[in-house]
């Protein structure tokens, strides 16, 4: 989904395979403390090609942090200064730049985050010192094949540039998905290692739905759904926000256990008899 207003985790990446990291907090010994959340992971736009690398830790007020790839190699360090280290930080997300493929192939990408176990550390307030542990693998979800009102996904969102598909409804509008249950089919890029594709287990879909005013005001509307949803009707209040003709954007996330995640974008236009 495009960055308006409003800023989604996002949606996102390509038709290639991913990697994620899965978080399972250990503590390194007795005198360690494991994050309640440590999880570094790759999300992947299938639409439109780029991916990037995410993380979402939480745990014990903290005024450190640092994380270590699994050559031991920090590749992050976070200090926290002045009033904010008195105060400490707890839930900490980021989201890396998110090349093209034309500008960074998959597959290089891959090879700065290679498999691995991934050492994620930090301080706290007090100076007891947090630790946990996540495992990388490079297996992505497939991309979730989604529909609007039984007709498939458009392929081009952006009205300003020739291949503009967005498939006429009318109200009530009902998103559904095919189940995602096996890894990504294209054996390129950061999932090279898996093949044939294997069996996933999905923990949930993400079904995100944005429309953009005249006053270019964003009303995004994000739902995560357990693994045995694969619908989900647009409520009337957004729909009742557009004017026939006008279009809505809309994503589908499938995100695996490991967190790893695939998504893929479309839109749909009001009809004008709607």
């Amino acid at each position: 989904m495009a960055e308006q207003n409003v800023k989604y985790l996002s949606m996102l990446a390509l038709p290639f395979a991913a990697a994620a990291f899965t978080a399972s907090p250990v503590l390194a010994d007795d005198d360690e403390i494991p994050f309640d959340e440590a999880h570094l992971f790759f999300e992947l736009n299938n639409t439109d090609g780029d991916l990037g690398i995410h993380a979402l830790i939480d745990g014990e007020p903290w005024k450190r942090l640092s994380i270590e790839d699994p050559g031991e190699r920090k590749m992050l360090a976070v200090n926290v200064r002045g009033r904010l280290k008195r105060q400490g930080l707890t839930e900490f997300f980021f989201e890396s730049a998110e090349p093209t493929f034309d500008e960074l192939s998959p597959r290089h990408f891959f090879r700065r985050f290679p498999q691995g176990t991934y050492e994620i550390e930090g301080i706290t307030l007090d100076y007891q010192e947090l630790e946990s542990e996540t495992q990388v693998t490079h297996v992505m979800p497939s991309p979730p094949q989604a529909y609007i009102n039984g007709q498939p996904m458009g392929l081009q969102c952006d009205d300003e540039l020739p291949g503009y598909d967005a498939p006429e409804v009318t109200s009530p509008v009902t998103i559904t998905w095919d189940a995602v249950t096996m890894s990504h089919p294209d054996p390129l890029g950061g999932g090279a290692g898996v093949q044939p594709p294997v069996s996933v287990d999905i923990n949930n879909y993400e079904v995100v739905v944005e429309y953009e005013d005249e006053n270019e005001f964003a009303s995004v509307l994000g739902v995560k759904l357990p693994p045995s949803e694969t619908s989900m009707t647009v409520p009337e209040e957004l729909i009742e926000l557009a004017e026939p003709g006008d279009a809505f954007k809309f994503e589908v996330l499938a995100r695996e256990k490991s967190y790893n995640q695939t998504a893929t974008e479309s839109c749909f236009e009001l009809a004008e008899n709607n």
